[in-house]
């Protein structure tokens, strides 16, 4: 709220005043502060101090306030503002040269002139949201001006600026049409003049705008040559590329390529347009943290917007194998959300999913939708990839094939077959970080699971292919994941989930990370918050192959070890009804159903818990004490009271 001064008794209006702000913040401070946070922290504060807070002295600007992983500043002048953006952009590339691509701190800017009430400690007003929405727009070190700064310095300053066009932004109710300087090195490069469209809904890293797009796929042909295909079409490409697009592409585009085309808005109510925008936003931003995976920028995306959707022609003009599209339409209070993904080689629809919601807050909606669709097109990729045909396959091949693999119901054979092309891929490429996680991590799970003859050896092997991923690559996702199944294998819960936090700190939609911190909640005594997470998993991904099973299983023991026998009874069912091979489900059902007076149900479940099962562990309760892990005491009392006492009353006996 803006402080007013009393004078007499009299309340003074507001100070306002015509001022040039310039809001700018770290790309990625995110990830860089959880990779080195003391390190990012001082080299942050070294380039303020030597380099940013001069030059604002310097062009006669102040600093009004720090924000964590950035700054807000303003100037009487624009050009000054202009200029001392461009200073600094430019100084921060040579103090960058000897800093690791990983380490880098690159400011975005965003520069706009407008009115603003001033306070002694602070400014505010839309001319300050703007300059913060301009910001949000620019690439890393970049600048984004709204239209009244680079009419102010076109003739007064020798930068090139790109038109973006006009942007509809968040909480500012016109929309602001933006221009874009880039660093020396850069500007030459191809453009297009195409407006970029949709709301900024929350800061973000954004891909790299179509004139970067051939010096993109350069650099990442080189990093990335062993997952392109081995064989090329003789057929050259089109000699014509649509207008819309100067993207350079591969004869054969890469084994997971994808582009989110904009989601058509079906409703006449411009708020749903948005909500449409900013789901292809978050979907592009989503997809792009899939290993392996090559996602079109939206700003290339969106030069499709309201146009016929034809596959095959947008798969050769931007070298992709899939498209994904999709609606939004509102009826009443409900919202509907359609998604398909298309094979654009053959046109085929491979996927597709329906939303009906709720009208609500519209963006925890979206939150929700693009973290199922992107669970589950990380599925859906990986399986349509593993089921191509090769002929001579590589690393990647046996990987995507384990992946699919992985997906199905957990059984015993599943697991034998996931480890072989694991360890296929793994002979083939040694030093493959997703291969070291992954093979760590079914190494691990099948140990939880209770579907391995060789616990003792498969934890071993876990442990070392996890902590050797995380020295090659402690900023790893899958790193951080295998290290806490690792250490769940191990009941070393409370250690696990900072772990797997770390992996949501990466991806948000991780539905396997929820799961596995509720795991750890349950069994280091924080029973109450275990089925909220564990719900959680089954929004993202409520048709999980793979773990639905255990969820559901998880959701039932809840319910067990508080005494709500019924709804025990009806959540183990349904685990069973879906992995009828997990022994542990069939315990739970056991001692449910006993407990509840239903014994030849207990008894027959008990028989089935001791065929499935690859030890003797329920043979009896000494056995089972000694073989599964119960938790922190408080929990293990609450096993005592429910599961034990109905697995004694299904028939097991003491020794």
């Amino acid at each position: 709220m803006v402080k007013c001064t009393l004078t007499a008794g009299r309340e003074m209006p507001p100070v306002r005043r015509l001022t040039a702000i310039l809001a700018a913040d770290v790309a990625g401070y995110s990830r860089l502060m959880g990779v080195d946070e003391e390190g990012t922290h001082e080299r942050l504060q070294a380039h303020l101090g030597e380099l940013v807070n001069p030059k604002i002295a310097e062009h006669r600007g102040r600093i009004v306030k720090n924000t964590g992983d950035g700054f807000l500043a303003e100037f009487p002048s624009v050009v000054d503002a202009v200029r001392c953006a461009v200073e600094v952009q430019r100084g921060m590339v040579d103090r960058n040269k000897e800093t690791p691509p990983e380490k880098r701190i690159e400011f975005r800017i965003g520069i706009n002139l407008g009115d603003v009430i001033a306070e002694e400690d602070d400014i505010f007003g839309d001319g300050v949201n703007v300059a913060a929405r301009v910001e949000a727009l620019a690439d890393p070190g970049g600048i984004c001006v709204s239209r009244v700064v680079r009419d102010q310095v076109r003739d007064r300053v020798d930068y090139n600026f790109e038109d973006l066009g006009e942007q509809q932004v968040k909480n500012i109710a016109r929309p602001v049409r933006v221009y874009a300087w880039r660093p020396d090195g850069v500007d030459d490069r191809p453009t297009t003049s195409v407006p970029i469209a949709g709301p900024m809904r929350r800061r973000r890293k954004i891909l790299a705008p179509i004139g970067a797009a051939v010096a993109a796929v350069l650099v990442l042909s080189f990093a990335t040559w062993w997952f392109w295909p081995t064989t090329r079409s003789s057929s050259a490409p089109p000699a014509a590329v649509a207008a819309a697009t100067s993207i350079a592409h591969p004869l054969v585009a890469p084994r997971l390529s994808i582009v989110v085309l904009p989601f058509a808005n079906l409703s006449d109510d411009r708020e749903q347009q948005y909500f449409a925008d900013g789901v292809t936003e978050d979907l592009t931003t989503d997809l792009s943290r899939i290993a392996h995976m090559f996602v079109i920028s939206r700003n290339s995306a969106f030069t499709y917007k309201d146009k016929p959707i034809n596959a095959k022609q947008i798969g050769r003009e931007l070298g992709v194998r899939y498209v994904l599209e999709g609606s939004v339409q509102r009826s009443g209070n409900q919202l509907r959300i359609n998604a398909q993904l298309i094979d654009a080689e053959t046109d085929a629809h491979l996927w597709a999913e329906r939303f009906d919601r709720d009208l609500g807050d519209l963006f925890a909606l979206q939150n929700e939708v693009t973290g199922r669709i992107g669970h589950s097109l990380n599925f859906e990729l990986v399986t349509a990839e593993a089921a191509r045909p090769i002929e001579n396959p590589d690393m990647l091949d046996y990987f995507f094939r384990a992946s699919a693999a992985f997906y199905k119901p957990p059984t015993r054979e599943s697991y034998v077959e996931v480890v072989s092309l694991l360890e296929k891929a793994l002979a083939l490429d040694p030093g493959s970080g997703e291969a070291q996680n992954r093979l760590a991590s079914v190494l691990a799970g099948r140990l939880l699971n209770n579907m391995t003859d060789t616990p003792a050896a498969d934890l071993e092997r876990a442990k070392a292919l996890s902590e050797q991923a995380l020295v090659s690559a402690p900023g790893s996702a899958g790193a951080h994941y295998a290290k806490g199944q690792v250490l769940r294998a191990q009941r070393r819960c409370a250690e696990a989930i900072p772990e797997y936090e770390a992996v949501l700190a990466y991806n948000r939609n991780s539905a396997y990370s929820y799961f596995n911190i509720a795991n750890c909640k349950l069994f280091t005594g924080s029973i109450e918050e275990t089925i909220p997470l564990v719900e959680r998993a089954i929004r993202l991904s409520p048709r999980d192959p793979f773990a639905l099973a255990t969820w559901y299983q998880t959701i039932g023991l809840v319910h067990l070890l508080q005494s709500r026998t019924d709804e025990a009874i009806l959540w183990s069912e349904k685990a069973r009804s879906h992995s009828p091979a997990l022994s542990n489900i069939r315990a739970t059902l056991a001692a449910a159903y006993a407990i509840n007076g239903e014994m030849e149900r207990a008894a027959g479940e008990l028989a089935e818990a001791r065929r499935l099962s690859p030890d003797d562990r329920y043979s009896s309760i000494a056995r089972l004490k000694a073989a599964r892990y119960f938790g922190a005491p408080k929990v293990r009392a609450l096993f005592e009271a429910t599961y034990l006492v109905g697995l004694r009353k299904a028939g097991m006996p003491e020794e």
